[in-house]
Parts: C-alpha cells; structure tokens; sequence
C-alpha cells in the first residue's frame, strides 16, 4: 500500500440532522397517477481554476429508474457540471459524487467544495458567519478542472422521490441504495454518450459505503471505473460501534483522540509536528495498548497504571479517568471532558466547540445535532435552495429535502456476505447469521474482477465520526491482493469530517484528488 501524506499546518448518519419532512404524493382513490416524466434545466457559467477560466453547461434534471417491467420505481435529482469546448467530450473524465446519511442529499459535496460555485463557510467560533445572509462564491479550487461532475441525490432526498411501482424497501438499505445509484450511472451513460469516458465515483460518509458496493454492482455489469474517491470513510462498522466486548474502537479512536487533543492544545508538552505525534500513538495503539485491552481483567494493576499515565499524555484526559474508565474511554466522553468548562468538542469536526445545556448531567442533553453541523446547517440549507432557483433556474412545488429522517429510520443495514469457502463450518457461520455490516470485501472484490481501478482515501486528522485509523484498520484488512495494494493512495488532512470546511484545506484537496483522476485516466 502506498501511503501519501498530505499536512500542511496552515490551518451524516453517519450523519445526523435537523429533521426535514419528505412530500408524499396523494392520489384520489380510483385514479391512475400520470407516469413521471424526466426533467431537466440547463445554464451556463464559468469559473477562474489555476488562472484559466473553464466555461461550463450546468444541468439540473431527474432520470427515472425502472423495474425489470419497465415500470417506474423512482425519480432521482441530480445537478451536473460539464466543461464547455472540449473537443472529444465523450472521453472526458465523468465523476458520480454524493454525500452519504444514510439519508442526506448531495448538496453539501458540491456547495461545499467540489462543485464550480461554493458557500463561504463559517470559521470555528465565528458565530456572525453562522446567520444569513450567506455568500455562495466562485470555487476557484473545483475539480471540474480535471473531470466533469454528477452531483446525485439518493432517493428521498433532494428532490428524488420514489413514484409508480416503486416501495421503500426498494432503495432504504445498503445493497437497494446501491442498485438504485447503478441503475441511474447506467441510464446517465447511456442518455449523455459517456461510454468512453474515464469513470470515478466520489462518496463522502455513508457515501463511501455506498461506494464499496456501487462498486461492485457496476463492474459486475460491465461498467468499469477508473478510479474511486473515498473522503471521510466508514466500511466496516463495528470498528466505530463503542459495545460491550468490542475493544476495538477504543483502539482506532485513541489516534483521533490525540489529534484533536493537540489542535485544542490540551498536551503537556505540546508536540510540535501532528503527522510524527498521530504516528507515535498509532504505533501504541495497535500494540501496547491493544494488547493491554485484550488482557482485559488480566491486567496487572501496575501495568494499568502506568498506560493510564501514558494515555493521559497522549489525550490531555486525566491519568485518574482513564483508570476509572478501565482504560476505555468512549467518543460521548472523550468530547464532553477534553475542554472542560461545559464545553464539548464536534463529532464531525473537532475543531467546533459548543456549550453543553446540561453539563452536570451524565448524558449532555438536546443541545443540537452537533457544534459543525449547526455552524453550517443554515447556509447550506438556504444557500444551496438560492443556488437552485437564482443560479440553476430550476423551481420546484416540492421542498428540496436536505437529510431525510425517514429514509434513515427505514434503513436496511446488512448484508448477504458469502463465506470465503467451503470450510467455514464453525459455530454461527451458517447463512442466516452471515449478515454484515463490513462493506470492506466488496470494495476488495470490485478491485480483484477491475484491477485497473485506483482506490483514492482522503482522511481529517480532526474527524470523530470516521476515524482515520479505523479507515486505516479497515483497508488492511479487505482481503486485497498484495498485487494490487499500490492501487491504493492515502491522504490526510488539518480538518474534520467534511474536508473542505477549512477553506486552507481546499488548494491540497483539489491539488491531489485533481492528481488522482489524471494519473488514474492516463492508465487507460
């Protein structure tokens, strides 16, 4: 595995929400509701990249999605961005980005950072950027400049909905979800010609879940994909889950842990260089420490004393609760007890801090959906509603749905994962129980039946949702082939969970995903 690192100190469902409310579609009893029609609005814009301007068509519209009768299941939104005056656009790189939730429309991956316009975002702390007005600006670091964009709504957000045959079961879990997206990539190639083109996905969040197996439904149908972008990755799920027996996510989270106990200035003495301080503790983490938490009970109470020592070290928490917490201390902890004072860190992107309602309380109360989401819910929600009407020219009766409770309380979470072999006879191995929630080996089979296919992840050192050593830990373990492990290029980040909210962030981001996608091209 080839490992980049990317740091420069200049600085959902995943993804919880403010709760949006999907419109349902009424029929009188007796009538035949019209068959949806597809839509689509397009205008034209520009945008300065590197000093050159890049004219564009922007496509606002909806492809429908169809049962093996032909019927329609599904109306699905999408914005797309695609470079003017190119003289073979056929063979142009197409990328197919997202965001994740389960639940949650793809607005924030192109308002926020991707896209050729996006929102000026609120800096931590600074509470006046936080109300409205807010300032949608030329996005001089879009990658547009190396691949034209399909920005997609899942169904059930956005303005995609399901219509006709369609059910909920049919798009609310991890494989529908991905069978959805494939069917709508599919039917986008085949309207727009791009058969020919280098072919990326882009997920963020739960949209690199979906990743994994829109990966391996689109090669397994002849759809071959140059390259995939992972930003902020969660594949297997039990490495972020803090339950009774698994020790794991102690493990994994204690680099993040450190991370952002060193942004917050909480280590005595301060380390003066990030990379080589995560690294340091990455190393204890999946040694010393891991071993200790195997031991469990086992463990000498001297020995547990000097790793509370050194954990307190490394986070900035106490000695004396680390040895309370029996050496495991949750993420909900972790963020109430870093600062102190009745403040609390973010879980998508530490560097956000907000008060806790209840300080004193054992759980910190409904303050909110959390510090970073709050201090960017309303220019997203707003701004990009301004952005469809005023700049796309594309108007609605429906209310475009940011994130959609329903879809995410409705949501399937596992899945069939065949047995390896033949030999797997052991207790609990039978098929009924062989239902995972570890997207991981799809990933590693769509790579395995497509070796060419480059795997990007893009990782904050500050993100508590989906912990980069966890991403790390999960990749390791796939199951790819050695032979394809330098298909793999790895990055980090002086940011969260969405990695364009440090605005410094953005030129290296660009810099390195615009890198990605020629040198994944060039291959083909």
């Amino acid at each position: 595995m080839r490992r980049t690192l990317s740091l420069f100190l200049t600085t959902a469902a995943l993804a919880l929400a403010p709760p949006c409310f999907a419109a349902r579609a009424a029929t009188k009893h007796g009538t035949v509701p019209a068959a949806p029609k597809a839509r689509t609005v397009v205008t034209h814009g520009s945008v300065l990249i590197d000093g050159r301007r890049i004219a564009y068509t922007a496509t606002a519209g909806t492809i429908i999605l169809r049962n093996k009768a032909g019927k329609p299941t599904a109306s699905m939104f999408y914005v797309a961005y695609t470079k003017d005056a190119v003289h073979d656009p056929g063979k142009r790189p197409v990328t197919f980005a997202y965001n994740g939730g389960p639940g949650f429309a793809s607005a924030l991956v192109d308002v926020g950072g991707f896209g050729p316009r996006r929102l000026d975002w609120p800096a931590p702390g600074q509470v006046e950027a936080e109300q409205p007005p807010y300032r949608l600006v030329p996005n001089h670091y879009s990658i547009l400049k190396s691949t034209d964009l399909v920005f997609i709504d899942a169904v059930g957000t956005g303005y995609s909905r399901i219509v006709g045959a369609g059910k909920p079961a049919m798009f609310y879990g991890i494989d529908a979800d991905a069978g959805a997206f494939a069917q709508f990539i599919e039917r986008y190639i085949q309207q727009y010609g791009r058969f020919e083109s280098p072919k990326f996905l882009l997920g963020e969040s739960y949209g690199t879940t979906r990743s994994a197996v829109l990966a391996q439904d689109l090669v397994g149908q002849g759809v071959y994909l140059d390259g995939v972008i992972l930003c902020s990755t969660v594949l297997d799920f039990p490495t972020l889950n803090f339950t009774p027996g698994n020790d794991l996510p102690y493990e994994l989270y204690l680099p993040s842990y450190a991370a952002v106990a060193w942004y917050h200035h909480r280590l005595e003495p301060q380390p003066a260089d990030l990379a080589a301080f995560v690294h340091q503790v990455e190393r204890f983490a999946g040694g010393t420490y891991a071993h200790a938490l195997f031991e469990g009970s086992a463990l000498p109470a001297q020995q547990k004393a000097r790793l509370a020592a050194r954990l307190a070290r490394y986070t900035g928490l106490p000695a004396t609760l680390w040895a309370r917490a029996d050496l495991r201390i949750p993420l909900s902890v972790f963020q109430r007890r870093l600062l102190g004072a009745g403040n609390s860190t973010a879980r998508f992107d530490a560097r956000f801090t907000t008060p806790e309602l209840q300080p004193l309380m054992p759980e910190q109360g409904g303050s909110a959906a959390g510090a970073a989401t709050t201090a960017i819910w309303g220019a997203l929600s707003e701004g990009f509603d301004d952005y469809l009407q005023h700049r796309l020219d594309y108007h609605s009766h429906r209310l475009y749905v940011q994130s959609s409770t329903a879809a995410f309380k409705a949501w399937h979470w596992e899945r069939y994962q065949p047995p390896l072999s033949e030999l797997d006879q052991g207790v609990g191995s039978n098929e009924s129980l062989m239902r995972v929630k570890n997207v991981a080996p799809a990933l590693a089979r769509a790579m395995s039946n497509d070796p060419g296919m480059q795997l990007m992840l893009n990782n904050g050192w500050f993100d508590m949702a989906t912990p980069f050593f966890a991403t790390n830990y999960t990749i390791a373990h796939m199951g790819l082939p050695a032979s394809l492990e330098h298909n793999i290029h790895e990055y980090y980040y002086p940011v969260g969970h969405m990695l364009y909210l440090n605005p410094a962030v953005l030129p290296q981001l660009a810099h390195n995903i615009d890198e990605f996608i020629a040198g994944a091209a060039s291959r083909g």
